[in-house]
């Protein structure tokens, strides 16, 4: 299962950190990550997949692991997963959407 929730300085998939604008609810101590939040390399704002419509916090989708993301600061010049820098890490034990 993939619908573990993603957090504030949860990894993304370029080795950057999920940087949060939700500040209301937490999961195991870190502020939820929700539908545009960016990463530390500037950009790459995620988009919700299976909890889109349906979890949200302060009326934004919430956001789970492996959600993809806009490409970030680095994507030029450096490509690879800076163009796709989804939620590579969430909650342990946590999860929205599909169950």
């Amino acid at each position: 299962m993939t619908n573990f929730i993603h957090r504030q300085n949860d990894a993304r998939s370029c080795g950057a950190t999920t940087v949060t604008t939700s500040n209301t609810v937490r999961i195991n101590g870190r502020f939820i990550s929700v539908e545009g939040d960016t990463n530390t390399h500037g950009g790459g704002a995620l988009r919700a997949t299976q909890t889109a419509g349906k979890v949200r916090v302060g009326g934004k989708s919430v956001i789970i692991l492996n959600d993809p993301a806009s490409p970030d600061s680095l994507c030029p010049p450096l490509g690879g997963a800076h163009c796709s820098p989804k939620a590579s890490s969430a909650s342990p034990n946590v999860r929205a959407g599909g169950g």
